[in-house]
């Protein structure tokens, strides 16, 4: 009995030996080696590498450099390390006009700016039709949820609620306190165009939103006289989808629209929290004429991609993902938003991962699978370069095996008393009691990635947290892994977490904890060699329904 129980020992000893097997080369991974990187991106004369700015354009040519010198083969388009791609930004053209046929035959000659405001995406052009109330606009396949019930809309406007609906609720479907990607804008305004609306105007769901608001000022936050100094974007190829006019109309004028339902926006709002969606309300003889004007402006933008091929004939096909971004919010004058650890902590990591990967290809240890190493533009503009690229992967995004996605990994997360606004949802809590601890979010759609991350900090001993998945924060949508877990592949942030000096010009090289970021950059090699190596996908997990 004995010699059998030391025979099982004996083989889990094995199996252990097997799975704690050391990354080739991960040890060359130092922080000596990060510090200049980080230093250099994030310096004073980089001027916080602001989308669409000289310095950001450096900041590319130097992580393609960067790319060049490791050895690591071009991964864009035609043989080259970038992926270029078009950002859209827009401004208020004159001649916007609304007109509202009321019940009774009024005529309401709305001002743009008091009584609606044109959106940021909207199509230029005229429209015109019967309003009908859609409830929050939203058709969801996979949820079996839909506003528009099947039915077309044949030409008329389509009124829709903002948000979406169990906004406040942990356990919605759509994905729990996070708002889903579903209930923005752009994707409402499609769906309605898609189910034959001419326009959309949207407005508050008054029964999650009941505080009154100034309409007035809120549309001038929206379209301010002067423009602001960072430009909002989107992308280009978003932009050209949309062909209907969109604009948000205050509340009051959604009372007048819908009264002869008999309803109050605040009894519609209520009517519209289904489980499978509200179904088209017809508004009566209320008729809609727009005519929007929102010029549109082109902007050539790039992300920076490499990669390390795989040794597997087979397995080579697929890929993992290593990436980071290197925009950040520029300058203000004299103060620079250096970013130092959003992200080009994230970018140093990628380059020490880079240059372990070809040390071992080097000395005869490719992996198996593919690996990519990518630095996205526009993170910080709603994280437009992630999207691009999985929307339009040079590589089939069915081949994607995982995202590792690394931003903000070079601090220790804290959130003083009081919270600001942008700590929302998060418990006060010093640096020191998080000075070993990194915050790996997205697991809750891929417990497999939990397991490897767990699997690969065995030996190096980060204090790893999973957290923040489910999170009025909406910290699970706010980094570049969001776009590739909504297009169906596995992805996690690795994120050490928020801090005072997050988007602050006191968010400098200096103030990185190098040994720290060391350590977590050796586990995200280790994950990456681990996924890379194993016969097994990990797996995305359906929504709740």
């Amino acid at each position: 009995m004995r010699n059998k129980t030391l025979l099982i020992l004996s083989a889990l000893l094995s199996l252990s030996m097997q799975a704690q097997e050391k990354a080739p080369f991960v040890d060359s991974i130092r922080k000596e080696a990060m510090r200049p990187e980080i230093y250099f991106l994030a310096g004073d004369a980089m001027q916080g590498r602001l989308t669409d700015t000289p310095t950001n354009f450096i900041a590319e040519e130097y992580i393609k450099a960067r790319f060049e010198a490791i050895g690591i083969r071009p991964a864009g388009g035609g043989n080259s390390y970038f992926q270029n791609f078009t950002l859209m930004t827009s401004a208020l053209g004159e001649g916007n006009t609304l007109e509202v046929k009321a019940p009774g035959g009024a005529v309401l000659h709305l001002q743009s700016g008091q009584d609606y405001y044109p959106h940021f995406n909207s199509a230029s052009g005229h429209a015109a039709g019967q309003v009908v109330l859609v409830g929050f606009g939203l058709t969801v396949p996979d949820l079996s949820y839909d506003d528009y019930q099947g039915k077309n809309l044949d030409g008329a406007v389509a009124l829709v609620l903002n948000d979406e609906p169990g906004e406040r609720d942990p356990n919605s479907p759509f994905d729990g306190l996070v708002r889903s990607e579903a209930s923005s804008p752009l994707r409402k305004a499609l769906m309605a165009q898609d189910r034959g609306a001419s326009a959309v105007l949207f407005v508050r769901d008054v029964h999650n939103h009941p505080e009154p608001g100034n309409f007035d000022t809120e549309a001038q936050r929206y379209w301010p006289a002067r423009p602001p100094r960072i430009p909002r974007y989107t992308l280009g190829m978003w932009a050209d989808k949309i062909r209907i006019p969109a604009a948000e109309i205050s509340p009051a004028l959604a009372e007048i629209m819908i009264r002869s339902t008999g309803k109050s926006l605040m009894d519609l709002s209520r009517s519209a929290e289904t489980a499978s969606g509200m179904g088209p309300v017809s508004l009566g003889a209320v008729e809609v004429s727009i005519n929007s004007n929102v010029r549109r402006q082109m902007v050539s933008e790039r992300n920076v991609v490499g990669m390390v091929e795989g040794a597997d004939p087979k397995l080579k096909e697929e890929s993992v993902i290593i990436c980071s971004h290197h925009d950040h919010n520029g300058a203000d004058g004299q103060y620079v938003y250096n970013g130092a650890d959003d992200a080009i902590s994230g970018t140093a990591a990628t380059f020490a991962i880079a240059e372990a990967y070809m040390q071992a290809a080097r000395a005869g240890q490719r992996p198996r699978r593919s690996i990519v190493f990518a630095s996205w533009e526009a993170e910080e503009r709603g994280l437009l370069g992630a999207w691009q690229y999985a929307e339009d992967p040079f590589l089939p995004r069915d081949k994607i095996v995982a995202v590792l996605n690394l931003d903000m990994i070079g601090r220790n997360e804290e959130v003083p008393e009081g919270m600001e606004m942008r700590f929302r949802g998060l418990e006060a809590q010093s640096a020191e009691s998080n000075r070993n601890a990194v915050n790996i979010l997205g697991t809750v759609r891929c417990p497999d990635l939990q397991t490897e991350a767990r699997r690969a900090n065995e030996g190096i001993g980060l204090d790893l947290r999973f957290r923040y998945d489910n999170n009025i924060s909406n910290l699970m949508r706010r980094s570049d892994h969001w776009p590739f877990i909504q297009l169906g592949v596995p992805g996690v942030w690795v994120l050490t977490g928020l801090h005072p000096d997050y988007h602050t010009i006191y968010d400098r090289p200096e103030r990185i904890n190098y040994v720290k970021l060391e350590k977590i950059t050796r586990m995200i090699h280790q994950m990456s060699w681990n996924l890379a190596q194993q016969n097994a996908r990990p797996k995305l997990l359906p929504r709740r329904q």
